[in-house]
């Protein structure tokens, strides 16, 4: 199982794709954890999710995790097919049960009851490219490869 989880492949495919994912949710993340970018902080967020949205708390802290630790750890190219595959189950719940009501285009102008499912598959197409690819060229998951099957063979 690790080896699969830290295995990637050298190229700058993974860093160009994970460092794009970690920008797009760390500021998302930071919202939830600690109310920087007009976010309601971490408790403010499961309040919201759980008494508004109607989330179990779990699922609210699961969705505050992957956004804030899956971000920072995307960035570092920690356990990068972890957090894709943890993307891509968010990004589809949010789609399935919010955006995709609304249809495909995003809101650009407003005129939209919300916001349609477009983004979302951009962002599972960049976390499907990063399961398959890896962490790439200056990841952690190369550093940690390395260090326990290379070594021990």
């Amino acid at each position: 199982m690790k080896h699969i989880i830290f295995k990637t492949y050298n190229t700058f495919t993974g860093i160009i794709l994970r460092v794009t994912l970690g920008l797009i949710f760390l500021p998302h993340g930071l919202q939830k954890t600690v109310g920087i970018y007009g976010g309601a902080g971490f408790n403010g967020t499961i309040k919201i999710f759980t008494e508004q949205l109607h989330l179990p708390a779990i699922i609210a802290f699961a969705v505050i995790m992957i956004e804030f630790c899956g971000a920072v750890c995307l960035l570092l190219g920690l356990t990068t097919r972890f957090w894709a595959t943890a993307y891509v189950g968010l990004l589809l719940g949010i789609m399935v049960t919010t955006h995709l009501g609304n249809g495909f285009f995003m809101n650009w102008f407003g005129n939209q009851k919300g916001e349609g499912c477009q983004f979302d598959l951009l962002a599972i197409g960049i976390a499907v490219a990063l399961i398959v690819e890896g962490g790439g060229k200056y990841s952690m998951d190369t550093h940690i490869y390395r260090k326990i099957f290379l070594r021990s063979k």
